[in-house]
């Protein structure tokens, strides 16, 4: 199944923001869950996101067409696709913040490095 580099964000960010509104409740037995009215109006003031509301409300409709997330009760749901599809964007996320790790580690360190300083061409 493919999946565009917009959907994936906004099922990222779907995947964030449950994981932050569900963090103080992890060791009880229940859940929040959020509706597509309010996960937009929170993506459109927080300023990270360049979409209109309208290409948000499409996104979200692409994801339900593609059985990702559903909804019950008027509140977004991940099916068990759209976990498996989030949990591969957050591995792959993951790798590249090792990465990052592991160069502002590396060459924080005083150690000389074999370089070459060239000036940019305009």
């Amino acid at each position: 199944m493919i999946v565009t580099k917009a959907q994936r964000q906004i099922l990222f960010a779907l995947g964030e923001f449950y994981k932050q509104l569900n963090q103080p409740l992890e060791a009880k037995p229940v859940q929040l869950r959020t509706s597509k009215v309010v996960f937009i109006t929170f993506l459109l003031h927080s300023g990270i996101v360049a979409k209109q509301e309208r290409a948000l409300y499409k996104n979200l409709e692409m994801l339900e067409q593609k059985r990702l997330i559903t909804y019950e009760n008027r509140m977004i749901r991940f099916t068990n696709a759209g976990i498996f599809i989030l949990k591969k964007i957050d591995k792959e996320i993951e790798e590249f913040l090792k990465i990052k790790q592991f160069f502002s580690e590396k060459l924080s360190l005083k150690k000389e490095f074999q370089t070459v300083m060239e000036l940019r061409k305009r």
